[in-house]
């Protein structure tokens, strides 16, 4: 049985990144960039004015109170076909280009305008409420850094920055075997002894919030020729087969034997952890294999924890291993001595931003209630005496 850190070390060592491919880059949300991606342009492209007004030299007003005429306009998308004279002024839109011997904008509502003429009582400087070419940043320079996943916002600066397409890796096909014959799929019908599936569902919506496409669930029977078969199909299709069930010493738990059967080297199984410890990584050639318990419990803190860092890997993601944050306990909570305990917990904030976590019931791993009332995972390590409050543990947020 190795530690929780042992087992992430080994997908860190294991695993590599997927091949890579070039996409469209409105069409990379949640993929990772396999390359650096620098600005094709200056940013802004061109000076532009900042808001509705008027564009005008502003040594013109140094003689103020001065009248000046509006004898252009200047609207965005439109490039100006002549220059700003002296002694005149341009009506200007926002973001539309600055003319060239402007230097300075005045808002609508910071100058009194009859008819075709500006009014100003007192001199206005230079330099005012225009975006200079450039100033947010330079042509050629970084907008993004491979091993960066792509978010709603990037997807905006890196088009933003003239960027068409991006090389990025490929996203992990990803298999799901769901074993168990008391296990009935949604809309089944139970009889005595069933237990409607949970552990599918949750999977894939799971992998839908994290950015990758909901695999079909397999649903496979306690038999070694079935269990055998159903690998087969999977281990045929997916970079990355996950199973749930059929993961510990039990005479029905086949996973990890006939996973090896077909070619799938153990590089571990059995984890030091609470819930999950019958957990099972093995590889065969580039594709993983995780096999977890049938609780629910344990396969949360599988995905959370561990499938998670897989599905880093195989992106090529740069930060690969889970994102811990820190919160003071409130109450008590029990140790084990034996294994590290990964429990769902609530975290609020105080008055002055620091993250509390509350304790909440029900944490056996075959209970899943009180998912409702927690909005973290957090890793208690294993100790004789129990974790007492005011003290500091490492958390995860949950996927929602």
């Amino acid at each position: 049985m190795i530690s929780i850190e042992q087992a992430l070390n080994h997908y860190i060592e294991r695993l590599s990144p997927l091949a890579t491919e070039t996409i469209a880059v409105h069409q990379a949300l949640h993929r990772v960039l396999a390359c650096d991606v620098h600005s094709e342009s200056d940013l802004p492209r061109f000076d532009q004015s900042a808001m509705d007004g008027y564009a005008l030299r502003s040594e013109d007003t140094a003689t103020a109170p001065v009248e000046i005429p509006v004898v252009n306009t200047s609207a965005a998308g439109h490039w100006p076909e002549s220059a700003l004279e002296a002694n005149t002024a341009w009506r200007i839109y926002t973001g539309a280009p600055i003319p060239e011997g402007a230097n300075t904008v005045i808002p609508q509502e910071h100058v009194k305008r009859e008819g075709d003429t500006l009014k100003f009582e007192a001199p206005y400087p230079s330099g005012k409420n225009i975006r200079y070419r450039g100033e947010e940043i330079s042509k050629g320079a970084s907008l993004a850094s491979s091993g960066q996943k792509v978010t709603p916002g990037l997807i905006a600066s890196l088009r933003n920055g003239g960027t068409e397409n991006v090389l990025v890796y490929k996203a992990p096909r990803i298999s799901l075997l769901v074993t168990g014959d008391e296990i009935r799929s949604p809309g089944s019908q139970l009889n005595p002894g069933d237990i409607p599936d949970s552990n599918g569902p949750y999977i894939q919506n799971w992998l839908l919030a994290n950015g990758y496409q909901a695999p079909e669930i397999i649903y496979v029977s306690d038999t070694q020729q079935d269990v055998a078969s159903c690998l087969r199909v999977a281990a045929a299709e997916g970079d990355f087969i996950i199973t749930t069930g059929g993961a510990s010493v039990g005479d029905r738990d086949f996973i990890p034997a006939t996973a090896k059967a077909i070619g799938f080297e153990e590089v571990f199984w059995k984890v030091a952890q609470k819930p999950g410890k019958p957990l099972f990584f093995g590889m065969r050639n580039d594709q993983a294999f995780l096999g977890l318990p049938g609780n629910p419990g344990a396969v949360l803190v599988g995905m959370e924890i561990h499938a998670r860092t897989i599905l880093n890997c195989l992106q090529g993601l740069a930060d690969r291993l889970p994102q811990w944050r820190k919160g003071s306990l409130t109450a008590e909570i029990e140790a084990d001595a034996r294994r590290d305990r990964l429990i769902r917990l609530h975290v609020h904030q105080d008055v002055k931003g620091l993250c509390l976590i509350d304790p909440v019931g029900k944490q056996d791993s075959h209970m899943m209630s009180n998912l409702q009332q927690t909005n973290v995972l957090a890793h208690l390590p294993s100790r004789e005496n129990n974790y007492q409050a005011g003290e500091f543990l490492n958390f995860i947020v949950l996927s929602e």
